[in-house]
Parts: C-alpha cells; structure tokens; sequence
C-alpha cells in the first residue's frame, strides 16, 4: 500500500544530512535540529517542538527500518520560507498510514503515538509510504519574517557550524531534555494559573448574572401583583360606579319621557346634559373594564359567523343620527362581495366604533369614510379616514397612550377618555391583527386595523409569526399608501 505526499518540494536548499545507522546518530540528529532551528531565530519552544519532532521520526526509521537519513532543508517557495526535515529510510514501510495519521493506530511500541505527536508539533506534516520504496516522512517549521533570506555565503557558514559541532554526549542530552521539560512545565503551570484566574473571573460574573436575573424576577414578580391589584381596583370601582350611573340615565330617560310631567326647554336641556354626561362616564367605565380584563387575560373570544355588510349595517343606523353637522358626511363603502369573517363581532365592532366616534369629533368639514378590502394572508383591512385636523409625525405614537390626549384647540371642544385608540389596539392584537394610522398635520387621518378572517386562539410562537404575517401585510399598505 502507497501513501503519497500532498505537494513535492521543488525549491529547496540542503542545510545538513544525518545518517541514521546507530541510536546515537538520533541523537545527533535531535541536536542538529535544535542549532538550526536557532540559527533561524526561531523562538526556543519551536527549537523544542521541531527536535522533538526529529527525534521521533527518526527513532522509527531506526526501529522500524534499520535506519535511514534525515535531511534539513531551507524551502524557497513558501513566504514566510520554512525549515523543512525529510527523514527517509528503506523499511518494509506501514501498512495503513491514514489510520496512523487519524491516531486509530498505535504499535505496542508507539509507532503511530510519534508520527501523530509529531504532527501535531510541526506546521506542515506530509508522509509516504509504500513496501517497495519505504517511509518517507517531511515535516517542518514556519521561519520568523525577519529571518534574513539566505546567500552561498550564510549556508556555508551554517554548514561548517553544524560541522563543527561535537559528538553527542547522550548524558548531556538527556540533561538537555530534562530542562525543556521543565520549562514546558513551568510553562504549563502558568497557563494553568492564567486559566484558575480566568475561571475565577468567570464564576464572579456568573454569580453576577445569577444576582441580575433575581433582581429582574423579583421586580418582575413585583409588577405583576402590581398589573394584577391595578386590574381588580378597576374592576371593583368600574362596577361600584356602573349602578349608579345606570340610575342616573334611567332617572333622565322618564324625565325626557315626560313620565311625571312636562318639562321646560330649559329643563329638558339640563336634564339631556346630565343624560349625556352620565352615558360618557358610563363608556369611560365600560373602556377601564375592558382594559382590566385584557390586563389580567381573562377576555374571551366569542367567534361567529357574520358579514363585513352586516357590521356596516348595524355601524351606519348607530351613527347617522350622531353626525355633528351637515358639514360633515359619514360614508360606508359596499363590502358584500369581501369574504365572511369567523371572528369576535362584538369585538371588532367595538373597534370600529371607537375608530368612527374618534373621526367624526376631529371633523369639522368634509367627510369620514368607512371601508374594507381583502388582504394578503386571508385578512381583511377595515380603514376609517376622516378629512379632519390631522396627527402630527411626533404625536403618532403618543395617540396610542392610555389618558393621554394631543394638545388641539378642538380636542379641547371634543370631550373625550383617551381611552379610545389605546383599547382598540390592543383588541386588534386579540383578534390577531395589527392597528396602524396614516396621517399628516391639518389634512386628515386613516386608521385602518388589518384582521384576520379567522380568530384563532394563539400562544408564544405561532401568535408572534400570524403577527408577523399581518405586520407584512400592513407594510405593504403602507408601500401602496405612498405611491
């Protein structure tokens, strides 16, 4: 079986070739490689890593194949150039040199444990192996950048250096070997002290997180007895006023009934204003219920089957009497070819009347138009647009916010709870769907809430993506809505 190398050296210079005949001769080759690598400035643990190498390698050319050669080379091809070691011998080679590689293969005597500790301390690593050619291992280290490039005149210089050097004493490389073993423990000890410090560093932040994310429930918790004593508040007030609101309405209906006598047009006005004051408290009240029970989730959907025709219908005979002037016309446009909705209708009714009463108090002249088309994703757009005063860019936000009311000389004429817009929001969001305003300071305003044609009852996930569909849908109006 052949195991060829990945690239062949095509430039290089031979530095030094050590036969490997005797074990001493690995030990001289280990001692060449540490002087070379030092003469090309490579750091003393890379001196370390590629004697170590060498001697690995060439320990199993002598122990596998009766010996071989081990030749050091400058290649000239890579940048930044690299010291290259080539160990070859005549052996009977390995027979599955990718499970030695991968590590699946170890001899009893630690064959595949030094090729794979070899590789794992070179930065380049090739092998070939065959039963007629033998083993040919090359391996090598990346030069520092500031190694001066090589001329006739510095190789022969390292050459005669290597020359020179003495005969291997085995007892003074052993000592040599016991001191880079110490220094790589001593290295190891401090990383091992960097990492101690690192992990302590690490725990006290995570105790830090576990401090934060208490905090964060406990107020969490803390906001919630709050939302859940603000919504049993109203719900207890709302109800306690609703008797006697409901007597004070009652009271004025025989008054204006002439049940016990007539009344004089100033009394009949007096007792209107009370009749009228007391419905406006009455809707206050029935807005902070609704708000409450959202608030606490306890709202229920009461799905039916029912027509965008038939909630106009009801719609138009509620409002047309309460048109404020003739100035101003209410118009419903024809929706009995749109598609029948399976949704709440008490609901979505609720939501048009707040949107309808809302445009008919900021028009002075002109008209508020109620309408409906089908949308993408199965939902259809209930759109109310007024010719009224406007909102101001700033101010399209703000409109949303419980109580709070826009400064207009004419919100001050039209009484309101602010209330209105806040609820009907978050009653789209029930139904699934999404409330958005199209507005500009002085030329009117389009409320248009996109809802799906199904009501179905969603949690967590599946409501954030129908929620996104329907966001899609509502950016897409209002991509249309400006052209």
């Amino acid at each position: 079986m052949s195991h060829q190398l990945g690239s062949a050296i095509v430039e290089h210079t031979s530095l030094s070739i050590v036969p490997i005949n005797v074990e001493q001769d690995v030990v001289q080759a280990r001692r060449h490689a540490r002087e070379i690598a030092e003469i090309f400035g490579l750091a003393p643990q890379d001196q370390s890593r590629i004697a170590t190498a060498v001697s690995e390698i060439a320990r199993n050319a002598f122990e596998y194949a009766g010996g071989g050669t081990v030749e050091f080379l400058l290649d000239s091809a890579e940048s930044p150039r690299m010291l290259l070691v080539r160990v070859s011998d005549s052996g009977p080679g390995i027979k599955d040199p990718d499970a030695v590689l991968s590590g699946k293969y170890q001899s009893a005597t630690g064959l595949g444990l030094g090729i794979v500790g070899a590789r794992r301390l070179t930065d380049h690593f090739e092998l070939a192996s065959s039963p007629t050619e033998g083993t040919r291992v090359v391996f090598g280290k990346r030069l520092p950048r500031r190694t001066i490039p090589p001329t006739p005149l510095p190789i022969s210089d390292i050459t005669s250096r290597l020359g020179s050097s003495r005969k291997p004493d085995l007892v003074h490389e052993v000592r040599e070997q016991n001191q880079e073993l110490l220094r790589i423990l001593e290295e190891g000890q401090q990383r091992q002290v960097e990492i101690e410090r690192l992990n302590r560093e690490l725990e006290e932040t995570n105790r830090g997180v576990v401090a934060l994310y208490m905090e964060l429930d406990e107020r969490a918790q803390d906001l919630g007895r709050s939302a859940d004593l603000k919504s049993r508040v109203l719900s207890d007030i709302s109800h306690e006023v609703r008797t006697p609101l409901n007597a004070i309405i009652n009271v004025s209906r025989l008054l204006l009934d002439r049940l016990d006598g007539d009344l004089t047009s100033e009394q009949e006005r007096q007792v209107r204003m009370i009749r009228d004051s007391a419905k406006t408290v009455t809707d206050l009240v029935n807005d902070l219920l609704e708000l409450a029970r959202m608030e606490a989730g306890k709202t229920v959907a009461r799905v039916a089957t029912f027509s965008t025709a038939d909630v106009f219908a009801a719609l138009r005979g509620m409002f047309r009497p309460l048109v404020p002037t003739e100035a101003v016309c209410l118009v419903f446009e024809d929706s009995a070819a749109l598609p029948l909705l399976e949704t709440d209708e008490g609901k979505l009714g609720q939501i048009l009347r707040n949107l309808i009463s809302n445009a008919l108090k900021f028009t002075e002249r002109g008209e508020v138009r109620v309408s409906a088309e089908l949308r993408v994703g199965d939902a259809i757009a209930f759109s109310v647009a007024d010719t009224g005063i406007g909102i101001a860019d700033e101010d399209k936000d703000r409109i949303f916010q419980e109580f709070l009311q826009v400064e207009n000389p004419l919100q001050r004429r039209a009484h309101g709870t602010g209330l209105g817009l806040p609820l009907s929001r978050k009653l789209v969001a029930f139904l699934g769907g999404e409330l958005m305003v199209q507005s500009r300071l002085g030329q009117g305003s389009t409320f248009t809430a996109i809802i799906p044609r199904q009501y179905v009852e969603r949690r967590g996930s599946d409501r954030d993506n129908a929620r996104d569909e329907i966001s899609r849908a509502a950016a897409q109006a209002q991509e249309h809505a400006h052209e």
